[in-house]
């Protein structure tokens, strides 16, 4: 049985999104002044060797806009070769390959390709999406990848109620830039004292 991880950039409190998408958030690639060879190191080892993806609509469409053209580098050559598992409703739209579509039943799409043979399942980028896998017990890490900024505004990454879980620190790396990766397991339902 495959691994899923939810790995997400994301600030002090707590936002996720990098772009304007169709909201005007005013912080467009506030990642960037953090980026360091040691930090897209600790990025990839995070991923792993090999991956497959799974993806949200969006994230799909803004990443298959960008990744295909990408210069080769371990990110460009890992994300363009990886499987992309998409939740969608518009399945015939989709052109990045390899690619399938989840299918109309998420949790039981997603269930089907973690029994399937195959590299982990990395989740990036869909804030919609994560709420739901916690929820039904799909999500086997968290990596939190943390800047040292405070943005106020924009999506965040655990949507207002998401369930209670608990999570063990499995480990944690900071980059010279102070941007620390942390990783959970996912334990389970929150125990109450």
């Amino acid at each position: 049985m495959r691994k899923l991880r939810i790995i997400e950039h994301i600030s002090l409190d707590g936002v996720i999104q990098h772009s304007a998408d169709d909201d005007h958030f005013p912080y467009s690639d506030w990642t960037a002044p953090y980026r360091t060879p040691a930090g897209r190191d600790a990025v990839m080892a995070a991923h792993g060797e090999r991956f497959d993806l799974l993806l949200g609509r969006r994230t799909y469409d803004a990443w298959s806009g960008f990744w295909p053209r990408a210069p080769s580098s371990p990110m460009a050559d890992g994300l363009n070769t990886a499987t992309k598992y998409v939740a969608t409703h518009r399945p015939e739209s989709l052109e990045w390959g390899p690619v399938e579509c989840v299918g109309p039943d998420l949790v039981e799409g997603i269930r089907r390709i973690k029994s399937q043979d195959g590299p982990d399942l990395v989740l990036s980028g869909s804030s919609t999406l994560t709420s739901t896998l916690l929820e039904h017990g799909l999500a086997d890490e968290v990596v939190l990848i943390v800047y040292p900024v405070l943005l106020g505004t924009g999506k965040r990454f655990f949507a207002e109620g998401t369930p209670p879980r608990s999570f063990e620190l499995v480990s944690t790396q900071a980059t010279p830039t102070g941007v620390i990766l942390n990783t959970y397991k996912v334990t389970g339902p929150l125990k109450a004292a």
